[in-house]
C-alpha cells in the first residue's frame, strides 16, 4: 500500500494565496500528484479551517471558497467524532500539544497516514507513528 498523506489545512490555503508564489506553486503541485495518486486525506476540521482562512485572512469571496471545498472530495475525508475527539484529547495530553495538531494527527492517524503535512508542526517530528513533513520549505 502506498504512503497515504494527511493535510493539514495550511497546505491547502496556499494554493489559494497569490501573495507567496513559491508557497503556492508549491502546494499546489502536492495537492495535484496527491490527488492524481489517490493518497491524499484530509478532515472536516481541515475543509473548516481551509474555509474560514481562505475567506478571513485572504479575503477569497466565500462562494469561490465554498467551490474550492468542493473540489477536495478528491481526497479522503476523514469525518472528526466523539471517539476522534478523545484520542486528541489524548494526544494532546502526552505529547504536550494545542488540541487542534492533535486532532490533525489521531485523523491521520485513524486514516493509516504515514505522513502529515503541515507547515504547522516541527519537520522530521513522529507523533502517533505519524511522520511530519513541510512539503513547502
Amino acid at each position: 500500500m502506498p504512503d497515504r498523506v494527511f493535510l493539514d489545512a495550511n497546505i491547502l490555503v496556499y494554493a489559494q494565496d497569490a501573495g507567496s508564489p513559491h508557497k503556492q506553486r508549491k502546494s499546489r503541485e502536492v495537492i495535484a500528484l496527491l490527488a492524481d495518486s489517490g493518497d491524499g486525506v484530509i478532515s472536516t476540521q481541515v475543509m473548516q479551517e481551509f474555509f474560514v482562512t481562505a475567506t478571513r485572512k485572504l479575503g477569497v469571496p466565500a462562494l469561490v471558497a465554498k467551490g474550492v471545498l468542493k473540489t477536495f472530495a478528491v481526497f479522503e475525508i476523514v469525518q472528526v467524532s466523539p471517539p476522534l475527539i478523545q484520542d486528541a484529547v489524548d494526544c494532546s495530553i502526552l505529547n504536550q500539544l494545542s488540541f487542534w495538531d492533535s486532532l490533525i494527527l489521531a485523523a491521520a492517524a485513524s486514516a493509516g497516514c504515514a505522513t502529515v503535512y503541515s507547515e504547522d508542526l516541527n519537520p522530521g517530528q513522529a507523533i502517533l507513528g505519524i511522520r511530519v513533513r513541510n512539503p513547502l520549505a
